[in-house]
């Protein structure tokens, strides 16, 4: 059903979701980044394209959208509540949720915000490194109106640093819906 709504959303909007080598049945465990992330949009056009693909995700968010009536919506799309005003420890969190899943991609966007981010954060990188699990480079280029999965890149036993250098030439600022809240210096 997931995979049908997210074709129709694609379709409407007339973005087509870009077919490539990661094959979520063979990658089952994964840390998925949404970049560049400048709008609000962002979330719905890569929601369809992981819907497409059959990607099994979950991602954290305000723990206020997954109570209440609503709370059902939310928690059925994947979404995993955090309160942000308690002090915890979401990449041990996050790794005891990647351990104990047979499928799972764990979104997250390591810009942190929709704004202008002088870097990025770290979180997806010491998710990815504890859980042993690879990062997939996700997507939403809003000239070509095309997102999908660029590839797979392997933590192994490179610093942050390392890992930025090779996902940066992936991500221009001309592919965000606002280029100037892109900054491609990530570090």
């Amino acid at each position: 059903m997931k995979k049908l709504l997210g074709r129709i959303m694609l379709g409407i909007t007339g973005w087509k979701y870009v077919p490539n080598d990661f094959d979520p049945k063979k990658e089952r465990k994964t840390v998925l980044i949404c970049v560049p992330h400048t709008s609000n949009w962002d979330f719905y056009y890569a929601l369809a394209c992981l819907w497409v693909m059959g990607v099994p995700i979950r991602m954290f968010i305000k723990d206020y959208y997954t109570k209440g009536l609503h709370g059902f919506f939310f928690r059925s799309l994947g979404c995993i509540g955090v309160d942000r005003t308690k002090r915890q420890n979401l990449v041990e969190y996050a790794v005891n949720i990647i351990n104990s899943a047979d499928d799972i991609a764990i979104i997250n966007t390591p810009e942190g915000t929709r704004g202008y981010a002088e870097k990025w954060k770290q979180g997806f990188y010491h998710i990815a490194k504890e859980a042993k699990v690879p990062v997939a480079l996700c997507y939403a280029d809003y000239k070509k109106k095309e997102c999908g999965v660029i590839k797979l890149v392997s933590i192994e036993s490179k610093t942050f640093e390392e890992l930025l250098d090779e996902i940066s030439p992936n991500y221009t600022p001309e592919m965000a819906k606002y280029p100037e809240n892109y900054n491609p210096k990530l570090y």
